[in-house]
This record gives structure tokens, C-alpha cells and sequence, in this order.
């Protein structure tokens, strides 16, 4: 567990939260972890949350309601991992060196409010940015977060009787060639970026802890270390 982590175990909240650091995970076991925790907080509103973290081999995944005007490739001739799934928004890459968080929360004990939601998530990641040098910035219209013009932090959820799935995800030091191929987030007229644009020498794990944090200080939780279990799914 990072120290920015530690910092805020077992400081009083009205929420605990569990944050799960797993580290390079295949994307359709991430996404059974998920599943598989909101299933739990439906049957059981009062499981705590949970807050994944993590990295993705390469992998294209598209929204629910996503056109494949927006890729750029023969999706009959290509040997990349792409799945369509639950969330809103259109077409996005994820690869190491982007960190991934899915919020598995019941917006219950926080405000059912999607688009209040939707901007939590987008000042975690603008806060946690920030002791590096860094100022996110919103655009009008636009979910997300950029840095000097380049998008740098994206989003795309899903709620189930207001318990969220899916995320963000914060492109700090990934290969950038993964975007080349779509228009990510169907978002022609504007390019996407990453944290080693600034700092070159920026790693995943430095950021990790950056956003724990500052999920804990925006959701107003206390994060306490998990690990997911057999028993669990």
C-alpha cells in the first residue's frame, strides 16, 4: 500500500471504502471483479464500497451504445483485444502504463446525481495531478480532464441501482501508438496525452498513490487495503 494510502487509513470518515491494488490485470477478469462487487452491493447496501486500481495489457473497449465509425481498423482482421461493454461513451484504449480505477460505489450514501458523479471523478483525478506540476483542466461539454490542450484522463461509468461500475483512467506513461487506431472517446478535434509529455521520468505507481488520495479526500472515505478473494466472486 502506497504512504498517501496510509496517511488516511484509519482516519474517521463516514465511509469506508476498499482499495484494491492489483497491479497488470487481464481486462475481462477486471470486469468480472466488478460485476461481481456490484452484485454484492445491490443484495447487500451495506458492503462497503470498493475502489479498484490498476493496469491493463493492451486492450480497445467500447461503450454499450459506441459506433465503430470511430475505430480505424478491420475489426474481422485484427488480432488486438477488443470488447464492448456496459459503460457510456464511445471507443478507448487501455495499456500498461495507464492506471484504471473503477469506484464500485452505492451512490446511495453519497448523492444520486450521475452528472455530480461524473465530475467527482473528474476532480480525483485533477487533484492528484496536481503535486506534480500538473493543472487539469474541464472542458465544457465534455467529460474528462486535459492538460494543456491534450486529454490526459478519461471516464466512462455504468450504474445499476446507483451502485457505479466502470471508471476513469489516467494515461501517464502508456505506449501511445494504442490511440493511433480510433478516435478515442469519439473526440476528433482535440489530441489525447500523457503525464511523460511533462515529466518524462513519471511512473504509474507515483501517480497510484496520488489518487488514492485524493478519492479519499473528494468521496470523503477511509480507504482500507483489500485484496479480492475466490470467495468473493
Amino acid at each position: 500500500m502506497s504512504p498517501l494510502v496510509e496517511q488516511r487509513v484509519n482516519q474517521p470518515s463516514s465511509h469506508i471504502c476498499w482499495l484494491w491494488e492489483a497491479g497488470l490485470v487481464p481486462y475481462k477478469t477486471a470486469w468480472e471483479w466488478q460485476r461481481s462487487h456490484l452484485n454484492r452491493l445491490i443484495r447487500q447496501p451495506d458492503s462497503p464500497d470498493l475502489l479498484i486500481l490498476l493496469e491493463h495489457p493492451p486492450v480497445y473497449t467500447l461503450g454499450q451504445g459506441a459506433t465503430l465509425d470511430f475505430v480505424k481498423f478491420d475489426l474481422e482482421r485484427t488480432d488486438a483485444e477488443i470488447h464492448r461493454v456496459e459503460r457510456g461513451g464511445e471507443v478507448t484504449y487501455h495499456g500498461p502504463g495507464q492506471l484504471v480505477g473503477y469506484p464500485i460505489l452505492n451512490l446511495r450514501r453519497y448523492r444520486q446525481d450521475l452528472h455530480w458523479y461524473l465530475r467527482q471523478l473528474e476532480e480525483v483525478v485533477i487533484r492528484a495531478i496536481a503535486p506534480f506540476g500538473l493543472a487539469g483542466d474541464r472542458i465544457d461539454g465534455l467529460t474528462g480532464v486535459w492538460v494543456g490542450g491534450r486529454k490526459v484522463g478519461a471516464i466512462g461509468v455504468k450504474v445499476s441501482r446507483w451502485v457505479t461500475m466502470h471508471g476513469f483512467s489516467l494515461n501517464v506513461c502508456p505506449e501511445m501508438r494504442g490511440f493511433g487506431a480510433i478516435v478515442p472517446c469519439g473526440i476528433g478535434d482535440r489530441p489525447v496525452g500523457c503525464l511523460a509529455d511533462w515529466i518524462p521520468e513519471i511512473t504509474v505507481a507515483e501517480v497510484q498513490g496520488a489518487i488514492a488520495q485524493s478519492f479519499a479526500e473528494v468521496f470523503e472515505v477511509t480507504l482500507q487495503p483489500y485484496c479480492i478473494t475466490v470467495n468473493d466472486l
